[in-house]
């Protein structure tokens, strides 16, 4: 098998997802599989993890002044339980082969400093992977940045109900909110058809709302990224955890934003009865924690993933986690993180405080 370098990498991997109805198209026979792996049923996908595969992949991770990169050869096996186990589009790549001083749950990660961009962690943060609800955060960058009416009643149609993954909602069809209602539950507890009712009823219609989201990511640099709709339930939209910082920065910039992604709790009436949502972020109603914006995400083949900005021992860091295999192993990650982050606080006052006697 050939050996891809780094950009080559990324690029071939971004292709599985950037072209979902022809998964590696041009590529290596064993990325074509990436695209079966991910629509194929689970008695399909037993039968097909009975066949070992290899593949060669080029992962990487680095702290201030190291880096490493390699190849590694990956070997799926059929589970020994009979059940397969769920393999994300990181599994899929060999990612999960990727070690790192904090021994990270987490497919690829990256920590930087909000107010300098320096980069204090990163693992796999260039490659491009699906990205979950963490879409809502650049579609209420397009809302916030369009002025729409917030107060604007949008109802729910047959056309927001969740036909990709078949998700649950409590909206029901009919439903009628606002838009700041809207995206207030998009954000705080990453309501599907509020998002796509959002993206529904920008101006053009909902093909429109994605070109604004694409052409957004275009502006900030986010060139790994590609957005197909306005939910993330669909496995095309994909980013990098270095893009994904630039949104979260992006994002940060509007206190609306900020509100609405980090209320702990909120009440809405879509006629009939009050619906009660909560964060779908544990570490919010934390307070040992201060987080300034999150979002979290999940689908079968994104795995669990985490963005934040927070601030820790009064530094505000950009926290990014994608492809984590559970809820609690992503807030895991940024307990590592930040207990890291906070010794090495503590040791740079050491050295300072020691210089100056």
């Amino acid at each position: 098998m050939r050996r891809l370098t780094k950009k080559a990498g990324v690029l071939a991997l971004a292709a599985v997802f950037f072209t979902p109805a022809v998964y590696g198209a041009g590529s290596h026979r064993a990325d074509k599989s990436v695209g079966k792996k991910l629509s194929q049923s689970t008695s399909s996908a037993k039968q097909a993890q009975s066949n070992r595969r290899v593949r060669v992949i080029n992962a990487s991770l680095s702290v201030p002044g190291k880096r490493k990169s390699g190849f590694h050869r990956v070997a799926y096996a059929a589970a020994l339980s009979g059940v397969p186990p769920m393999i994300t589009a990181g599994d899929l790549a060999g990612l999960s082969l990727t070690r790192d001083p904090l021994d990270l749950n987490s497919n690829a990660a990256l920590v930087l400093d909000h107010t300098t961009n320096e980069v204090l962690f990163e693992k796999n943060a260039e490659i491009s992977l699906p990205i979950a609800s963490i879409t809502k955060l650049m579609t209420s960058l397009v809302v916030v940045e369009a002025s729409q009416d917030l107060d604007e009643v949008l109802t729910v149609t047959e056309d927001d109900v969740d036909r990709e993954k078949f998700s649950h909602s409590r909206l029901r069809v009919g439903s009628q909110l606002s838009r700041s209602n809207m995206l207030h539950i998009a954000l705080m507890s990453s309501e599907n058809r509020a998002a796509a009712a959002l993206g529904r009823s920008y101006p053009g219609g909902i093909s429109a709302f994605v070109a604004a989201m694409n052409a957004k990511a275009m502006e900030l640099g986010m060139v790994g990224s590609r957005f197909s709709d306005s939910t993330g339930l669909s496995s095309s939209n994909v980013s990098s955890a270095r893009d994904l910082a630039k949104l979260v920065m992006a994002a940060y910039q509007h206190p609306l934003i900020r509100q609405y992604s980090t209320d702990s709790r909120y009440a809405v009436d879509p006629g009939g009865r009050m619906l009660q949502y909560r964060n779908s972020n544990g570490l919010i109603e934390n307070p040992d924690w201060e987080i300034g914006l999150q979002k979290t995400g999940y689908i079968s083949e994104a795995g669990r993933c985490l963005v934040m900005q927070v601030h820790v021992s009064g530094r505000p860091v950009v926290m990014i986690f994608l492809d984590s295999k559970s809820k609690q192993s992503r807030l895991a990650d940024a307990g590592r993180i930040r207990k890291w982050l906070e010794n090495r606080g503590a040791s740079a006052m050491s050295l300072r405080a020691a210089s100056r006697s």
